[in-house]
């Protein structure tokens, strides 16, 4: 029987019934073309290597340093990230023998109803969505921070996002939004770094402990290849996902309680309990002015003896709090969040110098 011909098929029905909510497409470069504009540096690949093998020590228990994601709620001026990673690097320098920095670089944000999505869906923050200069400048910006020596840490929302960017990330956050989607879950299974699950947004630890579960194992879905073609993922599962809590339910959970209560969860499902600790969000009740009390919490905690606290992530950006986005964007303040608010550098500094200390004075008096 011959098959017949789309157009003729769709002239005889005179109804459409395909892309009847789409606007428009445009054309996206394949991975392999970003790549090709932006490509892997000798120095950018040793660095990531390096820091991802010294995640995995931390979260094996085999480094006792702390591991602390810090950085800008969300990118939104490779200008004043790249003073931020100065500034981070700089301070990793006087705190190495404690702590191992990784810089916060998220480029994605996912909404609850509108808003900015993010530098990558819309770097000229005028609805333009011009993302395949959004993902150039992404990537950009990610070799020249892990050029400088500095790990990078980010949210893995869009499932495309890794194949153009995996390579330059040491560590992934999947977010309370998503920990519960099973496309976010394969996807982590596959990641080449490892991956935190947040705790979902009531609070609850059930969900955020399934999705560790689940992306251990081995997956099958679609996806895409470098040159952009839709291709069969198998993946071999990610045995670095561990535990994020966040808080949620209108409470925090880094308190003692709260911690031991998911490490005999985490024991309970036959998972290793390695936590990292978020100290905004819930944890924070949204203040940002309180992260660096959860971040002291943590620390006495670690000092006190607890094994499984092995890293806590921090919302900063060089100047305090947060900003709308102005028509002109000409008024913009340099180095203020665009999204949630954050500390400021000298809290961070000062934060992290104190927790270094702290923690070193435990290490030597052990």
């Amino acid at each position: 029987m011959k098959t017949p011909d789309l157009g003729t098929v769709k002239e005889q029905a005179g109804f459409t019934l395909e892309d009847i909510n789409i606007e428009s497409f445009r054309p996206m470069p394949s991975p392999a073309e970003i790549k090709a504009k932006a490509p892997l540096t000798l120095q950018a690949a040793e660095n990531v290597s390096t820091s991802r093998n010294t995640i995995k020590k931390i979260l094996d228990g085999t480094d006792s340093r702390l591991l602390v994601i810090t950085g800008p709620c969300s990118i939104h001026d490779p200008k004043a990230a790249i003073d931020y990673a100065q500034r981070l690097r700089k301070l990793a320098d006087h705190i190495s023998e404690t702590i191992f920095p990784v810089m916060r670089v998220y480029f994605e944000k996912p909404r609850t109803v509108t808003g900015w999505k993010g530098f990558i869906n819309d770097p000229d923050m005028d609805n333009s969505f011009n993302m395949s200069k959004g993902m150039l400048l992404a990537r950009q910006l990610l070799l020249e921070i892990n050029e400088m020596g500095l790990a990078v840490g980010t949210e893995a929302l869009d499932p495309f996002g890794p194949q153009y960017l995996g390579e330059l990330i040491s560590w992934y956050a999947i977010g309370a939004r998503t920990t519960e989607s099973q496309t976010h879950r394969e996807m982590a299974s596959g990641l080449s770094a490892p991956v935190g699950f947040k705790n979902s947004t009531d609070g609850l630890l059930d969900t955020s402990i399934n999705a560790v579960k689940a992306s251990r194992q081995g997956h099958f879905f679609l996806g895409i290849y470098e040159d952009g073609r839709s291709s069969i993922i198998e993946t071999k599962g990610n045995k670095y996902s561990h535990l994020v809590l966040r808080g949620g339910g209108g409470r925090p959970n880094f308190d003692t309680v709260s911690i031991m209560l998911a490490e005999k969860e985490l024991e309970k499902a036959g998972v290793k309990s390695r936590i990292v600790i978020d100290c905004s969000h819930a944890n924070s009740m949204k203040d940002h002015k309180l992260q660096p009390f959860v971040l002291q919490d943590c620390i006495q905690q670690i000092i006190n003896g607890n094994q499984s606290i092995c890293g806590v992530m921090l919302e900063s950006n060089i100047n305090a709090g947060n900003q709308k986005i102005p028509e002109d964007l000409s008024q913009l303040k340099y180095g203020v969040s665009i999204t949630d608010a954050c500390i400021d550098w000298e809290t961070t500094e000062h934060a992290l110098r104190q927790a270094h200390r702290k923690l070193l004075d435990k290490k030597l008096n052990a």
